[in-house]
């Protein structure tokens, strides 16, 4: 039996990402860009990754009438005080399009990181997951770190956001120079949606939690 979840994004990347992995687990995975209405975004007031997602999940499942799964992702680094953090995607306030905005947030990270040498820029995405019911119930919780250092310039033309800009420790490689099969083994979002994918294992079993869609 298929069970069907709404991954509420329509970031293409994550959606991938994120069917790479649930599919296994028998879970058919459908994003907002997906459904013939569309919805309002909730407001993300969460000071945690954690604390947006479950916004999100709780907000989108409601609305939608369907188990939602909704993830809050981002970069945190050390020289910054965790920033840009939970301002991840809206940390240089410009730009219009995704790959606008995501150039506009390098250039502002590279330039706060300025004068900060090699050594000190360590760094690391983090993604938390929250999975919830129509019922605003919340299902499962889960979350994964992908560490690495902050370079001086971008390279790579794999994933989006911060992934040029994170190298990673002993490679010479970032996170945008990466295969996706790579980066889904290895990231973040990779982690903790491995970690859903084993709760989901034991809430599709439970017909009374998980509906078959």
């Amino acid at each position: 039996m298929t069970h069907r979840i709404l991954f509420a994004t329509s970031n293409p990347h994550k959606v991938e990402e994120v069917v790479a992995v649930l599919e296994l687990v028998g879970v058919e995975v459908i994003s907002l860009a997906n459904l013939a209405s569309e919805f309002p975004e909730p407001e993300e007031t969460g000071e945690t990754f954690a604390e947006n997602a479950r916004i999100k999940a709780v907000a989108y499942a409601a609305m939608c009438g369907m188990h939602a799964l909704a993830d809050d992702s981002g970069l945190s680094v050390d020289a910054l005080g965790g920033a840009p953090g939970v301002q991840s995607a809206r940390y240089a306030g410009v730009g219009t399009t995704r790959a606008e905005r995501d150039a506009a947030n390098n250039a502002k990270l590279l330039a706060a990181l300025t004068g900060v040498p090699e050594g000190q820029r360590s760094a690391r995405f983090v993604c938390a997951m929250c999975l919830a019911a129509p019922d605003g119930s919340i299902l499962a919780e889960a979350e994964g770190t992908f560490e690495g250092a902050i370079g001086f310039a971008p390279r790579g033309s794999n994933g989006f956001g911060y992934d040029p800009l994170l190298e990673l420790p002993g490679e010479g490689r970032t996170s945008a120079e990466l295969s996706p099969q790579e980066k889904n083994a290895r990231s973040h979002r990779g982690a903790a949606t491995r970690a859903m994918a084993d709760s989901l294992r034991g809430l599709t079993a439970n017909p009374d939690r998980v509906a078959s869609q």
